[in-house]
Protein backbone atom coordinates (compact mmCIF):
# COMPACT_ATOMS: atom_id res chain seq x y z
CA UNK A 1 0.00 0.00 0.00
CA UNK A 2 1.32 3.61 -0.52
CA UNK A 3 1.71 6.10 2.29
CA UNK A 4 -1.46 7.59 2.67
CA UNK A 5 -2.42 11.00 0.96
CA UNK A 6 -4.65 13.44 3.35
CA UNK A 7 -6.06 16.98 2.58
CA UNK A 8 -6.95 20.13 4.53
CA UNK A 9 -9.11 22.32 2.19
CA UNK A 10 -10.74 25.23 4.23
CA UNK A 11 -12.65 28.07 2.35
CA UNK A 12 -10.83 31.14 3.35
CA UNK A 13 -13.64 33.00 4.39
CA UNK A 14 -13.66 33.77 8.12
CA UNK A 15 -11.27 32.30 11.23
CA UNK A 16 -10.72 28.54 11.37
CA UNK A 17 -13.38 26.98 13.43
CA UNK A 18 -12.22 24.86 15.95
CA UNK A 19 -14.27 21.99 14.15
CA UNK A 20 -12.35 22.38 10.96
CA UNK A 21 -9.01 22.28 13.20
CA UNK A 22 -10.35 19.07 14.72
CA UNK A 23 -10.35 18.15 10.99
CA UNK A 24 -7.02 19.57 10.16
CA UNK A 25 -6.00 17.54 13.32
CA UNK A 26 -7.17 14.16 12.55
CA UNK A 27 -5.59 14.43 8.79
CA UNK A 28 -2.24 15.62 10.31
CA UNK A 29 -2.03 12.86 12.89
CA UNK A 30 -3.50 10.34 10.49
CA UNK A 31 -0.51 10.82 8.00
CA UNK A 32 2.21 11.79 10.35
CA UNK A 33 1.85 8.16 12.13
CA UNK A 34 1.71 6.29 8.54
CA UNK A 35 4.47 8.36 7.10
CA UNK A 36 1.88 9.79 4.85
CA UNK A 37 1.59 13.72 3.37
CA UNK A 38 -0.69 16.23 4.65
CA UNK A 39 -1.91 18.47 2.11
CA UNK A 40 -3.05 21.90 2.68
CA UNK A 41 -5.25 23.00 0.10
CA UNK A 42 -7.14 26.73 -0.18
CA UNK A 43 -10.99 26.45 -1.54
CA UNK A 44 -10.74 29.88 -2.81
CA UNK A 45 -13.09 29.68 -5.94
CA UNK A 46 -15.98 31.94 -4.17
CA UNK A 47 -14.54 35.39 -4.88
CA UNK A 48 -16.96 37.01 -3.33
CA UNK A 49 -16.38 35.60 0.52
CA UNK A 50 -12.63 34.63 0.15
CA UNK A 51 -9.92 36.92 1.38
CA UNK A 52 -6.14 36.56 1.38
CA UNK A 53 -6.32 38.07 4.73
CA UNK A 54 -8.62 34.58 5.95
CA UNK A 55 -6.57 32.19 4.19
CA UNK A 56 -3.56 33.98 6.34
CA UNK A 57 -5.30 33.72 9.53
CA UNK A 58 -6.17 30.41 9.25
CA UNK A 59 -2.33 29.77 7.87
CA UNK A 60 -0.86 31.11 11.48
CA UNK A 61 -4.06 29.13 13.20
CA UNK A 62 -2.84 25.73 12.13
CA UNK A 63 1.03 26.59 12.66
CA UNK A 64 -0.03 28.13 16.18
CA UNK A 65 -1.53 24.36 16.48
CA UNK A 66 1.93 23.13 15.36
CA UNK A 67 0.23 21.21 12.30
CA UNK A 68 2.53 21.69 9.52
CA UNK A 69 1.79 20.54 6.18
CA UNK A 70 4.17 18.69 3.37
CA UNK A 71 2.27 20.23 0.31
CA UNK A 72 0.62 23.71 0.15
CA UNK A 73 0.99 27.29 0.63
CA UNK A 74 4.10 28.54 1.63
CA UNK A 75 5.68 25.09 1.42
CA UNK A 76 4.76 24.42 -2.19
CA UNK A 77 4.78 20.70 -3.60
CA UNK A 78 4.81 18.64 -6.68
CA UNK A 79 1.13 18.88 -7.02
CA UNK A 80 -0.12 22.80 -7.38
CA UNK A 81 -0.57 25.00 -7.02
CA UNK A 82 -2.55 24.78 -4.16
CA UNK A 83 -5.02 27.56 -4.27
CA UNK A 84 -7.90 26.41 -6.16
CA UNK A 85 -8.24 30.18 -7.96
CA UNK A 86 -5.00 29.13 -9.25
CA UNK A 87 -6.41 26.14 -11.03
CA UNK A 88 -9.35 27.40 -13.17
CA UNK A 89 -7.72 26.18 -16.27
CA UNK A 90 -7.62 22.73 -15.29
CA UNK A 91 -11.42 22.50 -14.13
CA UNK A 92 -12.31 24.22 -17.12
CA UNK A 93 -10.44 21.20 -19.40
CA UNK A 94 -12.04 18.50 -17.62
CA UNK A 95 -15.87 19.97 -17.65
CA UNK A 96 -14.85 20.20 -21.50
CA UNK A 97 -13.74 15.90 -21.43
CA UNK A 98 -16.65 15.28 -19.52
CA UNK A 99 -18.96 17.34 -22.00
CA UNK A 100 -16.95 15.31 -25.20
CA UNK A 101 -17.49 12.34 -22.95
CA UNK A 102 -21.24 12.96 -22.82
CA UNK A 103 -20.71 12.11 -18.96
CA UNK A 104 -22.42 16.05 -18.37
CA UNK A 105 -24.82 17.93 -20.34
CA UNK A 106 -25.67 21.26 -20.54
CA UNK A 107 -28.84 22.85 -18.95
CA UNK A 108 -30.19 26.48 -19.63
CA UNK A 109 -33.22 27.10 -17.37
CA UNK A 110 -33.78 30.16 -15.28
CA UNK A 111 -32.93 30.73 -12.15
CA UNK A 112 -36.91 31.75 -11.83
CA UNK A 113 -37.61 28.45 -14.01
CA UNK A 114 -35.70 26.50 -11.22
CA UNK A 115 -37.30 28.31 -8.44
CA UNK A 116 -40.94 27.93 -9.78
CA UNK A 117 -39.80 24.25 -10.79
CA UNK A 118 -39.00 23.38 -6.39
CA UNK A 119 -42.09 25.11 -5.54
CA UNK A 120 -44.62 23.25 -7.23
CA UNK A 121 -42.51 20.09 -6.70
CA UNK A 122 -42.70 21.40 -2.95
CA UNK A 123 -46.89 21.53 -3.49
CA UNK A 124 -47.17 18.00 -5.02
CA UNK A 125 -45.50 16.50 -1.75
CA UNK A 126 -42.37 15.68 -4.63
CA UNK A 127 -38.62 16.34 -3.78
CA UNK A 128 -37.62 20.02 -4.37
CA UNK A 129 -34.28 18.76 -6.81
CA UNK A 130 -33.76 19.21 -10.32
CA UNK A 131 -36.23 16.74 -12.01
CA UNK A 132 -33.89 16.60 -15.41
CA UNK A 133 -35.98 18.86 -17.77
CA UNK A 134 -33.12 19.70 -19.95
CA UNK A 135 -31.28 16.53 -19.89
CA UNK A 136 -32.57 15.35 -23.78
CA UNK A 137 -32.06 18.63 -25.66
CA UNK A 138 -32.18 18.91 -29.24
CA UNK A 139 -29.48 20.82 -30.82
CA UNK A 140 -32.17 22.71 -32.22
CA UNK A 141 -33.80 23.55 -28.68
CA UNK A 142 -30.19 24.15 -27.67
CA UNK A 143 -29.71 26.65 -30.17
CA UNK A 144 -33.38 28.69 -29.51
CA UNK A 145 -31.58 29.02 -25.79
CA UNK A 146 -28.82 30.51 -26.76
CA UNK A 147 -30.76 32.74 -28.75
CA UNK A 148 -32.46 34.01 -26.17
CA UNK A 149 -29.23 34.86 -24.93
CA UNK A 150 -29.36 32.12 -22.19
CA UNK A 151 -25.53 30.17 -21.01
CA UNK A 152 -25.60 26.74 -19.75
CA UNK A 153 -24.95 24.94 -16.86
CA UNK A 154 -23.21 21.85 -17.15
CA UNK A 155 -24.93 19.16 -14.65
CA UNK A 156 -23.86 15.63 -14.49
CA UNK A 157 -26.60 12.96 -14.69
CA UNK A 158 -27.34 10.98 -12.13
CA UNK A 159 -28.11 7.24 -12.16
CA UNK A 160 -32.25 7.02 -12.24
CA UNK A 161 -31.98 3.63 -10.10
CA UNK A 162 -30.14 1.16 -7.89
CA UNK A 163 -27.79 3.44 -4.83
CA UNK A 164 -24.63 3.98 -4.15
CA UNK A 165 -22.44 2.39 -1.36
CA UNK A 166 -19.23 2.69 -0.01
CA UNK A 167 -17.20 2.11 3.42
CA UNK A 168 -16.61 4.96 5.94
CA UNK A 169 -13.75 4.70 7.70
CA UNK A 170 -15.53 5.96 11.06
CA UNK A 171 -19.25 4.83 9.91
CA UNK A 172 -18.83 1.56 8.25
CA UNK A 173 -21.41 0.84 5.31
CA UNK A 174 -22.77 3.76 4.29
CA UNK A 175 -25.52 3.70 1.43
CA UNK A 176 -27.73 6.28 -0.60
CA UNK A 177 -30.41 5.73 -3.29
CA UNK A 178 -29.64 7.50 -6.46
CA UNK A 179 -33.65 8.45 -6.68
CA UNK A 180 -32.45 10.74 -4.40
CA UNK A 181 -29.94 12.40 -5.52
CA UNK A 182 -30.87 14.81 -8.70
CA UNK A 183 -28.45 16.12 -11.85
CA UNK A 184 -25.84 18.77 -10.19
CA UNK A 185 -24.45 21.23 -11.29
CA UNK A 186 -20.42 21.11 -12.06
CA UNK A 187 -19.98 24.01 -14.26
CA UNK A 188 -22.28 27.44 -13.67
CA UNK A 189 -23.37 29.60 -16.59
CA UNK A 190 -20.28 31.64 -16.19
CA UNK A 191 -17.89 29.17 -16.64
CA UNK A 192 -16.79 29.16 -13.16
CA UNK A 193 -15.98 24.99 -11.24
CA UNK A 194 -18.61 24.37 -8.47
CA UNK A 195 -17.31 22.93 -4.96
CA UNK A 196 -18.35 19.17 -6.17
CA UNK A 197 -15.92 19.27 -9.91
CA UNK A 198 -13.49 21.53 -8.36
CA UNK A 199 -13.04 19.39 -4.72
CA UNK A 200 -13.33 15.65 -6.83
CA UNK A 201 -10.81 16.81 -9.27
CA UNK A 202 -8.11 18.10 -7.15
CA UNK A 203 -8.78 15.26 -5.10
CA UNK A 204 -7.87 12.80 -8.02
CA UNK A 205 -5.13 15.20 -9.41
CA UNK A 206 -3.56 15.12 -5.82
CA UNK A 207 -3.62 11.48 -5.12
CA UNK A 208 -5.30 12.29 -2.29
CA UNK A 209 -5.77 8.83 -0.82
CA UNK A 210 -8.54 9.59 2.23
CA UNK A 211 -10.82 12.33 2.45
CA UNK A 212 -11.25 12.61 6.41
CA UNK A 213 -13.81 15.29 6.78
CA UNK A 214 -17.34 16.09 8.94
CA UNK A 215 -20.24 14.35 8.87
CA UNK A 216 -21.83 17.74 7.23
CA UNK A 217 -20.74 16.71 4.61
CA UNK A 218 -21.45 12.90 4.10
CA UNK A 219 -24.39 13.86 1.81
CA UNK A 220 -21.55 15.11 -0.81
CA UNK A 221 -20.28 11.65 -1.46
CA UNK A 222 -22.31 10.02 -3.78
CA UNK A 223 -21.31 13.07 -6.16
CA UNK A 224 -17.98 12.70 -5.85
CA UNK A 225 -17.84 9.16 -5.74
CA UNK A 226 -19.60 9.64 -9.26
CA UNK A 227 -16.91 12.01 -10.12
CA UNK A 228 -13.85 10.11 -8.85
CA UNK A 229 -15.46 7.52 -11.36
CA UNK A 230 -16.38 9.77 -14.09
CA UNK A 231 -12.52 11.32 -13.89
CA UNK A 232 -10.60 7.86 -13.93
CA UNK A 233 -12.96 6.60 -16.52
CA UNK A 234 -10.44 6.16 -19.88
CA UNK A 235 -7.46 8.18 -18.52
CA UNK A 236 -9.75 11.30 -18.89
CA UNK A 237 -8.63 13.21 -15.93
CA UNK A 238 -4.61 12.47 -16.84
CA UNK A 239 -5.30 13.71 -20.55
CA UNK A 240 -7.17 17.26 -18.69
CA UNK A 241 -3.97 17.43 -16.47
CA UNK A 242 -1.34 17.24 -19.33
CA UNK A 243 -3.62 19.33 -21.99
CA UNK A 244 -4.28 22.19 -19.20
CA UNK A 245 -0.13 22.05 -18.47
CA UNK A 246 -0.98 20.50 -14.35
CA UNK A 247 1.11 18.26 -12.83
CA UNK A 248 0.70 14.45 -13.07
CA UNK A 249 -0.47 12.87 -10.83
CA UNK A 250 1.36 10.65 -8.10
CA UNK A 251 2.20 7.17 -10.15
CA UNK A 252 1.19 5.39 -7.07
CA UNK A 253 -2.28 7.13 -6.81
CA UNK A 254 -5.67 5.66 -6.05
CA UNK A 255 -9.24 6.63 -5.90
CA UNK A 256 -9.66 8.52 -2.17
CA UNK A 257 -11.97 6.65 0.49
CA UNK A 258 -13.65 8.46 3.28
CA UNK A 259 -13.81 9.09 7.20
CA UNK A 260 -16.89 11.53 8.10
CA UNK A 261 -16.24 12.71 11.78
CA UNK A 262 -19.01 13.10 14.48
CA UNK A 263 -20.15 16.96 14.53
CA UNK A 264 -18.58 19.03 17.39
CA UNK A 265 -21.73 20.08 19.79
CA UNK A 266 -22.14 22.68 22.23
CA UNK A 267 -24.15 22.16 26.21
CA UNK A 268 -27.54 22.37 24.02
CA UNK A 269 -26.41 19.49 22.06
CA UNK A 270 -26.66 21.86 18.97
CA UNK A 271 -23.49 22.32 16.38
CA UNK A 272 -21.11 23.94 18.05
CA UNK A 273 -21.60 27.99 16.75
CA UNK A 274 -20.94 31.82 17.88
CA UNK A 275 -23.68 31.46 20.37
CA UNK A 276 -21.70 29.04 22.45
CA UNK A 277 -18.71 31.60 22.94
CA UNK A 278 -15.39 31.03 21.55
CA UNK A 279 -15.43 28.95 18.38
CA UNK A 280 -12.38 30.30 16.34
CA UNK A 281 -8.84 29.08 17.38
CA UNK A 282 -7.21 32.61 16.89
CA UNK A 283 -9.74 33.13 19.91
CA UNK A 284 -8.46 30.49 21.76
CA UNK A 285 -5.16 31.88 20.97
CA UNK A 286 -5.74 35.18 22.26
CA UNK A 287 -7.13 33.88 25.77
CA UNK A 288 -4.22 31.95 26.57
CA UNK A 289 -5.03 28.39 25.90
CA UNK A 290 -1.55 26.72 25.18
CA UNK A 291 -1.27 24.92 21.89
CA UNK A 292 -0.51 21.71 23.40
CA UNK A 293 -3.43 21.50 25.39
CA UNK A 294 -5.84 22.68 22.82
CA UNK A 295 -4.55 19.63 20.43
CA UNK A 296 -4.79 17.21 23.40
CA UNK A 297 -8.31 18.17 23.74
CA UNK A 298 -9.50 18.76 20.38
CA UNK A 299 -8.19 14.81 19.91
CA UNK A 300 -10.71 13.84 22.33
CA UNK A 301 -13.43 15.38 20.79
CA UNK A 302 -14.60 12.35 18.62
CA UNK A 303 -11.70 9.98 19.41
CA UNK A 304 -10.16 8.14 22.50
CA UNK A 305 -7.69 5.77 23.04
CA UNK A 306 -8.82 3.69 25.92
CA UNK A 307 -11.63 5.03 28.71
CA UNK A 308 -9.52 6.41 30.94
CA UNK A 309 -6.51 8.25 28.78
CA UNK A 310 -7.48 11.85 28.26
CA UNK A 311 -3.35 13.05 28.58
CA UNK A 312 -1.11 12.48 25.55
CA UNK A 313 1.86 14.31 24.38
CA UNK A 314 1.92 15.21 20.82
CA UNK A 315 3.65 11.92 19.79
CA UNK A 316 1.83 10.03 21.84
CA UNK A 317 -1.22 10.98 19.91
CA UNK A 318 0.55 10.50 16.48
CA UNK A 319 1.65 7.20 17.66
CA UNK A 320 -2.18 6.09 19.07
CA UNK A 321 -4.72 7.98 16.12
CA UNK A 322 -6.58 6.00 14.30
CA UNK A 323 -9.75 6.36 12.78
CA UNK A 324 -11.50 3.12 14.30
CA UNK A 325 -11.48 4.52 17.61
CA UNK A 326 -13.26 7.72 16.23
CA UNK A 327 -16.91 7.67 17.61
CA UNK A 328 -20.38 8.47 15.25
CA UNK A 329 -22.07 10.19 18.18
CA UNK A 330 -21.53 14.23 17.97
CA UNK A 331 -18.84 15.07 20.27
CA UNK A 332 -19.34 17.71 23.27
CA UNK A 333 -16.88 20.76 23.01
CA UNK A 334 -16.43 20.83 27.01
CA UNK A 335 -14.84 24.42 27.30
CA UNK A 336 -15.19 24.20 31.18
CA UNK A 337 -12.80 20.67 30.78
CA UNK A 338 -10.25 22.07 28.08
CA UNK A 339 -9.66 25.37 30.76
CA UNK A 340 -9.00 22.36 33.09
CA UNK A 341 -6.79 20.91 31.42
CA UNK A 342 -4.93 24.58 30.53
CA UNK A 343 -4.98 25.16 34.27
CA UNK A 344 -2.87 21.57 35.11
CA UNK A 345 -0.38 22.09 32.03
CA UNK A 346 0.38 25.56 32.91
CA UNK A 347 1.16 24.33 36.76
CA UNK A 348 3.58 22.17 34.39
CA UNK A 349 5.74 24.69 33.04
CA UNK A 350 8.51 26.00 35.05
CA UNK A 351 9.48 29.63 35.68
CA UNK A 352 11.69 30.38 32.61
CA UNK A 353 8.91 29.04 29.86
CA UNK A 354 5.81 30.45 31.81
CA UNK A 355 7.74 33.88 31.55
CA UNK A 356 8.43 33.43 27.99
CA UNK A 357 4.62 31.71 27.02
CA UNK A 358 3.13 35.03 29.21
CA UNK A 359 5.40 37.65 27.43
CA UNK A 360 3.46 37.79 23.69
CA UNK A 361 0.26 38.45 26.07
CA UNK A 362 1.36 40.90 27.83
CA UNK A 363 2.91 42.60 24.13
CA UNK A 364 -0.57 42.29 22.90
CA UNK A 365 -1.97 43.96 25.84
CA UNK A 366 0.42 46.87 25.73
CA UNK A 367 2.19 46.29 28.71
CA UNK A 368 5.64 45.02 27.95
CA UNK A 369 7.50 44.67 24.37
CA UNK A 370 8.25 42.10 22.00
CA UNK A 371 10.94 41.64 22.38
CA UNK A 372 10.84 43.13 25.50
CA UNK A 373 13.34 45.04 27.60
CA UNK A 374 15.65 43.14 30.09
CA UNK A 375 13.96 44.64 33.02
CA UNK A 376 10.36 43.53 31.58
CA UNK A 377 11.77 40.02 31.09
CA UNK A 378 13.33 40.35 34.67
CA UNK A 379 9.90 41.34 36.05
CA UNK A 380 7.80 38.66 34.68
CA UNK A 381 10.13 35.88 35.06
CA UNK A 382 9.82 36.68 38.98
CA UNK A 383 5.94 37.04 38.66
CA UNK A 384 5.91 33.83 37.08
CA UNK A 385 5.67 31.39 40.02
CA UNK A 386 3.57 33.70 41.91
CA UNK A 387 0.71 33.19 39.07
CA UNK A 388 1.56 29.47 38.48
CA UNK A 389 -1.24 28.42 40.55
CA UNK A 390 -3.72 31.40 40.27
CA UNK A 391 -4.29 31.20 36.65
CA UNK A 392 -5.77 28.89 33.91
CA UNK A 393 -4.76 30.58 30.84
CA UNK A 394 -2.17 32.96 30.22
CA UNK A 395 -4.34 35.81 29.34
CA UNK A 396 -5.96 35.31 32.86
CA UNK A 397 -2.30 36.73 34.26
CA UNK A 398 -2.97 40.27 32.51
CA UNK A 399 -5.51 41.77 34.73
CA UNK A 400 -3.56 40.40 38.36
CA UNK A 401 -0.44 42.26 37.28
CA UNK A 402 -0.76 44.70 34.96
CA UNK A 403 -0.50 47.34 37.96
CA UNK A 404 3.37 46.24 37.91
CA UNK A 405 3.69 47.43 34.19
CA UNK A 406 2.03 50.62 33.83
CA UNK A 407 2.98 53.76 34.94
CA UNK A 408 -0.45 55.09 36.73
CA UNK A 409 -2.89 52.87 38.57
CA UNK A 410 -6.03 52.35 37.33
CA UNK A 411 -8.24 52.27 39.94
CA UNK A 412 -11.32 49.83 40.09
CA UNK A 413 -14.14 52.22 42.33
CA UNK A 414 -15.47 48.80 44.18
CA UNK A 415 -12.05 47.97 45.81
CA UNK A 416 -11.18 51.58 46.27
CA UNK A 417 -14.56 52.30 48.26
CA UNK A 418 -14.21 48.86 49.87
CA UNK A 419 -10.63 49.41 51.48
CA UNK A 420 -9.31 52.68 51.13
CA UNK A 421 -11.40 54.23 54.10
CA UNK A 422 -10.83 54.37 58.27
CA UNK A 423 -7.64 53.30 59.21
CA UNK A 424 -6.45 52.93 55.71
CA UNK A 425 -5.46 56.64 56.14
CA UNK A 426 -2.66 55.56 59.05
CA UNK A 427 -1.99 52.19 57.86
CA UNK A 428 -1.18 53.73 53.80
CA UNK A 429 1.34 56.43 55.54
CA UNK A 430 3.03 54.20 57.83
CA UNK A 431 4.15 51.90 55.05
CA UNK A 432 5.34 54.64 53.04
CA UNK A 433 7.27 55.76 55.78
CA UNK A 434 8.66 52.27 57.09
CA UNK A 435 9.23 51.52 53.52
CA UNK A 436 11.64 54.57 52.87
CA UNK A 437 13.63 53.03 55.97
CA UNK A 438 13.72 49.59 54.65
CA UNK A 439 17.71 48.49 54.16
CA UNK A 440 17.46 45.73 51.73
CA UNK A 441 14.64 45.41 49.44
CA UNK A 442 13.36 41.82 49.32
CA UNK A 443 10.32 39.64 50.23
CA UNK A 444 11.71 39.03 53.33
CA UNK A 445 11.90 42.87 54.34
CA UNK A 446 8.62 44.15 52.78
CA UNK A 447 6.62 41.07 54.68
CA UNK A 448 8.58 42.03 58.23
CA UNK A 449 7.83 45.65 57.28
CA UNK A 450 3.94 44.73 56.80
CA UNK A 451 3.63 42.96 59.72
CA UNK A 452 5.24 45.49 61.84
CA UNK A 453 3.20 48.09 60.65
CA UNK A 454 -0.27 45.59 61.76
CA UNK A 455 1.49 45.04 65.20
CA UNK A 456 2.18 49.02 65.92
CA UNK A 457 -1.65 50.35 64.59
CA UNK A 458 -3.40 46.84 66.30
CA UNK A 459 -4.47 45.97 63.30
CA UNK A 460 -4.95 42.95 61.71
CA UNK A 461 -3.01 42.05 58.66
CA UNK A 462 -5.99 42.07 56.50
CA UNK A 463 -6.33 45.64 57.31
CA UNK A 464 -3.15 46.37 56.37
CA UNK A 465 -2.35 44.00 52.95
CA UNK A 466 -5.59 44.96 51.31
CA UNK A 467 -5.40 49.07 51.69
CA UNK A 468 -1.59 48.67 50.59
CA UNK A 469 -2.62 46.05 47.78
CA UNK A 470 -4.91 48.19 46.17
CA UNK A 471 -3.32 51.63 46.57
CA UNK A 472 -0.16 49.75 44.99
CA UNK A 473 -2.46 48.09 42.06
CA UNK A 474 -5.75 49.86 41.85
CA UNK A 475 -6.64 46.52 42.80
CA UNK A 476 -7.99 44.19 45.24
CA UNK A 477 -6.52 41.09 42.94
CA UNK A 478 -3.28 40.74 42.80
CA UNK A 479 -0.36 37.75 42.94
CA UNK A 480 0.70 37.60 46.89
CA UNK A 481 1.38 40.87 48.37
CA UNK A 482 5.49 40.64 49.59
CA UNK A 483 6.71 38.88 46.73
CA UNK A 484 4.87 41.07 44.39
CA UNK A 485 6.13 44.24 45.81
CA UNK A 486 9.70 43.28 46.01
CA UNK A 487 9.49 42.74 42.42
CA UNK A 488 9.33 46.55 41.94
CA UNK A 489 10.72 49.54 42.21
CA UNK A 490 11.10 50.91 46.11
CA UNK A 491 10.41 54.52 44.97
CA UNK A 492 7.21 53.62 42.64
CA UNK A 493 5.28 51.32 45.32
CA UNK A 494 6.25 54.59 47.94
CA UNK A 495 4.91 57.10 45.62
CA UNK A 496 1.72 55.04 44.90
CA UNK A 497 0.86 54.82 48.74
CA UNK A 498 1.32 58.31 49.59
CA UNK A 499 -1.03 59.34 46.15
CA UNK A 500 -3.61 57.00 47.09
CA UNK A 501 -3.88 58.51 50.59
CA UNK A 502 -5.90 61.38 48.17
CA UNK A 503 -8.44 58.51 48.03
CA UNK A 504 -9.18 57.54 51.28
CA UNK A 505 -12.59 58.19 52.44
CA UNK A 506 -12.71 59.57 56.06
Amino acid sequence: MPAPRVRFCPAPSGWLHVGGARTALYNWLYARGRGGAFVLRIEDTDAERATDASMHGMVAALRFLGLDWDEGPEVGGPHGPYRQSERGPLYAAVANALLEADAVYDAYETAEELAAEREEAQRAGRSPGYAGGHRDLTDEERQAYLAEGRRPVLRVRTPDRGEVSFSDAVRGTVSFDWKDIPDFVVQRADGTSTYFLANAVDDVAMGVSLVARGEDLLSATPRQLLLYELLSREGLIDRALADSGYPARPADAVLPSFAHLPLLVGEDRKPLSKRHGSVAVDEFRRQGYLPEVLVNFLALCGWSYDATSERFTVDELVERFGFERVGRNPSFFDTAKLRAMNGDRIKELDDRELAERLLPHLDEAGLAGMPPLPAERELVLGLAPLLRERIQTLADAVPLVAFAFLDEVTWDERAVAKWLKGSARDVLAAVAAAFEGVGDWNVESVTATLDGVAAELGLGTGKVYQPVRVAVSGTDRTPPLPETLALLDRAVVVRRLRAALERIVD
